[in-house]
């Protein structure tokens, strides 16, 4: 056996796995972390977790609403069991909250870059019909909507983040009665759910 051979090649094996460990860890340092923004409802508290890498400016608009505390006193105002619950608009007295400027519709570009479909758990802007409407309001997808999905005959909705921790609040939230309130006809919670804080947590 030739043993200075065997040294040698251990050797080379361990500075291979050496750095190979340095650049993992380059990497790592070099990924921010997703930022995460922790919704205190009066159903319980939530996570959600927001991808900037996926939907830029999306994602950081909706963390400047976080961080001018906008969404502090609104309420779910749309909640549709097995489609969705929407936020992020009115606050306790049905009054529409003032807005900046729209953001544009990022729906394809985050799915071209590996983002998530309208999935359960996954949170989206709302809009009206014209796709670069969006503004404050989000919902949770509480099922599977593919046909939310952007595609190349359509803009759909642009999905930016997720809930990561406290969905058995969001699925209490979704199945909560609904009726009037306010100027809406239906799917507002007979019992008004408010969000006393949103908070950026990292």
């Amino acid at each position: 056996m030739n043993t200075h051979k065997h040294t040698a090649g251990r050797r080379v094996w361990l500075a291979l796995a050496a750095l190979a460990l340095v650049a993992g860890q380059a990497m790592a340092q070099s990924t921010p972390a997703a930022p995460r923004v922790k919704f205190a409802t009066t159903a319980g508290d939530f996570v959600v977790e927001v991808y900037p890498d996926k939907a830029p400016k999306t994602a950081e608009n909706f963390l400047q609403y976080v961080k001018d505390k906008h969404y502090d006193g609104t309420v779910f105002h749309r909640v549709i069991d097995n489609f969705m619950v929407q936020g992020g608009g009115y606050d306790a007295q049905y009054a529409e909250k003032r807005t900046r400027a729209p953001v544009p519709h990022e729906g394809r570009e985050a799915l071209a870059k590996g983002g998530d479909k309208n999935v359960v758990g996954t949170l989206a802007m709302a809009r009206t019909n014209d796709p670069h409407s969006a503004s404050s309001q989000f919902f949770i997808n509480v099922k599977d909507n593919e046909f939310l999905n952007p595609s190349a005959s359509a803009f759909g909705y642009t999905v930016f983040g997720k809930v990561v921790s406290g969905m058995d609040v969001v699925t209490k939230i979704k199945s909560t009665p609904t009726g009037a309130g306010g100027p809406f006809p239906s799917d507002v919670p007979k019992t008004p759910i408010l969000v006393t804080s949103a908070t950026l947590l990292k």
